[in-house]
């Protein structure tokens, strides 16, 4: 029996600590299911070159003058509304349109919480459709340092999809590994409530305060899409501020 390992979750961005992330050996994963850490994932599969998390619009716009016209896509939303000049953030819209593309993507969680994660010393971007890679990648790599998992939030509010989220990425993390791993109170209650719901994710995210807003909006094509578990072999890192697929590697 190696190393024990602590799993600790927050469930809003606001819970961020960039100091504390700075110390010691600290692997960050940040999820904002619905919908901006899915629209990444997604991105990248289908052949973006790189996705630039910003803050906010104008951030966005002041990073598009730095790169050639034609050679990127701007995404954004403001507290789930669109906003000038960008295109709605929606993975199934951008899917056909993003190859060989950058995506500068501005969201209210997901893209602040990735912008206020970069100082640990690790940071994976994760979703339902990557959580089974990322948490493979965490137990063949990282088997000393502390796992800091992020749930975006909704604006300063806990998030029901992104606690399903960690849930269903620590119950892969735990699978196999008795005693490798300490979870405090929030981790533990994210899995009670992900083994309790294992074949509902779609009704999980669709039941959520954004889902119901996207059920609304016909959006519920992005809602089928981010709820396809394990259905992307890619692990997302966030470098400089730019995040690029790295396919994890292929067993030989």
């Amino acid at each position: 029996m190696g190393h024990v390992q602590h799993i600790h979750l927050l469930i809003k961005k606001e819970e961020i600590d960039r100091k504390k992330l700075q110390e010691g050996e600290k692997v960050a994963v940040i999820l904002d299911v619905l919908l901006a850490t899915t629209t990444i994932i997604s991105a990248l599969h289908n052949g973006a070159r790189q996705v630039i998390p910003v803050m906010d619009p104008v951030d966005a716009l002041l990073k598009s003058q730095e790169l050639k016209i034609g050679d990127f896509l701007m995404a954004g939303e403001l507290k789930a509304k669109p906003v000038d000049d960008l295109m709605y953030p929606s993975p199934t819209l951008l899917s056909k349109l993003v190859r060989d593309k950058t995506l500068i993507l501005s969201t209210t969680n997901g893209t602040v919480a990735l912008r206020n994660s970069a100082a640990a010393k690790k940071v994976y971007i994760a979703s339902l459709l990557n959580n089974p890679a990322v948490a493979e990648r965490i137990k063949k790599h990282h088997q000393i340092e502390t796992i800091i998992i992020v749930c975006s939030g909704n604006s300063g509010e806990f998030s029901l999809e992104d606690f399903y989220g960690a849930g269903h990425l620590i119950d892969c993390m735990i699978a196999g590994s008795q005693g490798r791993f300490i979870l405090n109170d929030a981790a533990r209650a994210a899995t009670t409530l992900y083994s309790t719901n294992i074949d509902n994710a779609f009704d999980i995210l669709q039941s959520s305060y954004v889902g119901q807003l996207f059920d609304k909006h016909s959006l519920v094509a992005d809602l089928k899409l981010a709820a396809q578990k394990g259905s992307i072999d890619l692990v997302p890192e966030l470098v400089d501020g730019r995040i690029e697929a790295e396919l994890k590697k292929q067993e030989t």
